[in-house]
């Protein structure tokens, strides 16, 4: 069925049908609780779907997701690298506010900022099991949970998928690895099942669906949710072909854009395998599947037409392909312009399955429902922010179509209405709305403080204090 957009009249005539059958009963009443199947690529551009303009890679798989349900063009990412967007997906929250997690923990447990340092060096760099995640939530409601794939979540055992309420776990705890021999860059091998490294002989695209679709089989009357996040297309650039071609190690990211779409293609084809399992177990009508990427691509990827890539917050940084289904309540084909964010994922599926947060768990996600319903028309948010590594911390905000930008304190403004590649800076022209969203930036910071890094927060001022005195001392003396 072609792609459409939904008009204000359809909108509005969907928005009284829908809005009094949920008055009267209420979604979870209506039915039985829907299946939960999260997919999750890692680095894949906002233009390496067929769907989304890729002249190069064939997505069918994926992008059917998208004809039999909703194809999103204003999806956002809470972050430009994949730590910090896991933590937002699964917590629902900005990912400041469990402090640590802003930028990708890098291969062997490494922080790679200040506050990540000093969380690592205390044995406390990952996830917390406190935190209230989507797989926890739904664990207290009687579902089944898996993890399958990648977690990048913490190395400890403390922080792993079993922690946060997954019944089952398959996959590598870090970044990245080695498609065939599954290592990272440092040669330690990643790949765990259930708590124990174990050895899989394949391409890891292939084993971490085949795991999936195993899970899946052995599913019965319960519920399920499966998150399923797939290594690819992240480095190392290798294809099912290349068994026998050995990564350089010097530099994970070498390769060509040929390489490259045959890791999304295969990927593709895995996601294929999965929605067949779902059909054959008869679970796809009332299974609600999710696909989208953890962030902009990077090196080889397409984020057309957008500027940036991973790491930055330009468009194509953070603005990633994303696709819905969930045949027995949303409509086909349809095109969305609604803004969303990866956090809003969590409050969005437990609306779908009329369930309520946990007491006195508030999330900064929105349940998005109501659009994809139509009980409501789209609407404009206020999101945040802010991405740090080594000595780099970039930040922006979002407002309507107001974009503010801040980069190691240089400041950029653009309307992403008329200007969606980011080409025409506006903050010499419109001053006080830069200053304005400068200060929403500031006051978002101080309201996301993680409890968890209150005695770093007071380490630091100390510190800085002490350099202070020491120079205004020597300035002293030197006059």
């Amino acid at each position: 069925m072609p792609a459409t957009v939904l008009t204000r009249r359809e909108w509005l005539a969907r928005s009284c049908l829908v809005t009094g059958s949920l008055a009267r009963k209420g979604l979870a009443s209506q039915r039985r609780l829907p299946n939960l199947v999260l997919i999750l690529a890692d680095d894949l551009g906002y233009g390496d779907l067929s769907s989304y303009g890729a002249p190069d890679i064939r997505t069918p798989a994926i992008d059917s997701i998208g004809t039999q349900g909703i194809r999103f063009t204003h999806c956002y990412a809470n972050a430009p690298e994949c730590t910090p967007t896991r933590a937002a997906l699964l917590t629902g929250r900005y990912q400041q506010r469990v402090g640590g997690l802003e930028c990708a923990i890098g291969v062997g447990n490494v922080g790679r900022y200040n506050e990540a340092v000093w969380l690592q060096q205390r044995g406390e760099l990952g996830l917390p099991a406190s935190e209230w995640t989507i797989s926890r939530i739904l664990k207290t409601h009687g579902y089944a949970t898996a993890c399958v794939g990648k977690w990048h979540l913490g190395y400890l055992p403390k922080f792993w998928p079993d922690k946060h309420g997954f019944d089952e776990f398959f996959g590598i705890l870090g970044g990245n690895a080695d498609y065939f021999r599954h290592v990272e860059a440092n040669g330690q091998k990643v790949l765990y099942h259930d708590g124990k490294q174990v050895d899989r002989d394949g391409y890891l695209t292939d084993l971490i669906a085949e795991h999936a679709i195993h899970w899946l089989r052995r599913r019965k009357a319960e519920p399920f949710f499966l998150y399923l996040a797939f290594t690819a297309p992240h480095t190392p650039v290798q294809a099912p072909e290349d068994r026998d071609k050995p990564v350089d190690e010097s530099n994970r990211e070498k390769g060509d854009r040929a390489t490259y779409a045959r890791m999304v293609e295969r990927m593709d084809q895995m996601v294929g395998a999965v929605l067949e399992q779902l059909d054959r177990m008869g679970a796809a009508e009332n299974t609600l599947v999710v696909f989208l990427s953890d962030n902009g691509g990077y090196v080889l990827s397409r984020n057309e037409p957008f500027r940036g890539r991973k790491s930055q917050l330009w468009e194509g940084g953070i603005r990633v392909p994303a696709l819905m289904r969930w045949p027995a309540r949303f409509p086909q084909g349809r095109i969305c312009e609604q803004v969303i964010i990866t956090m809003d994922l969590l409050p969005t599926f437990l609306a779908a399955a009329g369930l309520a947060a946990p007491r006195g768990v508030k999330f900064d996600g929105v349940d998005i429902t109501p659009v994809l319903m139509g009980a409501r028309e789209p609407f404009p948010r206020k999101l945040f922010w802010r991405y740090k590594r080594a000595e780099v911390c970039r930040k922006a905000a979002l407002d309507g179509s107001l974009k503010y930008l801040w980069n190691n304190g240089e400041e950029e403004l653009y309307d992403l209405q008329t200007d969606p590649r980011e080409a025409c800076d506006l903050k010499d022209r419109l001053p006080e709305i830069l200053k304005s969203m400068r200060l929403a930036v500031e006051a978002w910071e101080r309201e996301v403080q993680a409890p968890r890094l209150k005695a770093f927060r007071s380490t630091a001022c100390k510190a800085h204090q002490a350099v202070s005195f020491r120079v205004s001392r020597r300035v002293g003396r030197q006059r």
